[in-house]
């Protein structure tokens, strides 16, 4: 097999991969947004030592965790459209799928970061009056959230890399912007060898800059 990359229009190629790496973008921010702020209410849940908030809770993460992403992706887009009556576009369902998937890990990183703020500091909140709700916003969330931002960070690498998934459901993803070129120029092998690249420079990239950020975190603490 002859391998030829002298026959890409960059141009073109660029305009294809500039629209699927717009999508790509958006979804990962989103779900990571989205994510976060779930999945910071259900470690809330899970650690309240409420049966009725702890089982429900814990029910969602370790389901979630247990069934692999491309299949909610096919559920969410091929169920939810009978259960509401109507189609929901492939972008919307990716967006909602990964909000949902991506909540269960981001709440046992927040549950592992909550749980490392020591308690005599909870005790402390307490004892000035402050209530559960005053003592997590003001005292445990802020020093999880800097515990815990370079594990954050990685697994916001980890979605980017998931978005390609969201090839199964023909959403335009920044792997499907390389698919089209390919199928435009004839040449899938050359443009697949590029989206690997591709993705490999910018989670490599991102990467290193997380590590960085884990070292600066480590000197403050």
């Amino acid at each position: 097999m002859n391998l030829d990359f002298a026959f890409l229009n960059w141009n073109v190629v660029s305009a294809f991969i500039a629209k699927g790496m717009i999508f790509s973008v958006q979804l990962t921010l989103v779900a990571m947004i989205g994510g976060i702020a779930l999945g910071t209410l259900l470690a809330l849940m899970r650690l309240s030592g409420k049966k009725w908030l702890v089982m429900p809770a814990a029910f969602y993460v370790n389901t979630l965790r247990s069934i692999p992403l491309v299949m909610v992706i096919l559920w969410f887009f091929l169920l939810i459209p009978l259960l509401i009556g109507r189609p929901m576009g492939a972008e919307l369902s990716a967006i909602i799928t990964f909000t949902v998937f991506e909540a269960a890990y981001y709440s046992e990183i927040m549950r592992a970061g909550i749980q490392s703020v020591p308690r005599g500091q909870v005790y402390a909140g307490y004892a000035v009056g402050m209530t559960y709700r005053q003592t997590m916003q003001l005292i445990v969330l802020p020093q999880a959230f800097r515990n815990m931002l370079p594990v954050l960070l990685t697994q916001t690498i980890i979605l980017f890399q998931d978005t390609s998934l969201v090839y199964a459901i023909g959403a335009y993803d920044l792997l499907k912007g390389f698919e089209v070129a390919g199928k435009n120029f004839n040449r899938p092998v050359e443009t697949y060898l590029v989206a690997a690249v591709v993705y490999f420079v910018i989670c490599f990239s991102l990467s290193m800059l997380v590590r960085r950020l884990q070292k600066k975190i480590a000197i403050i603490r």
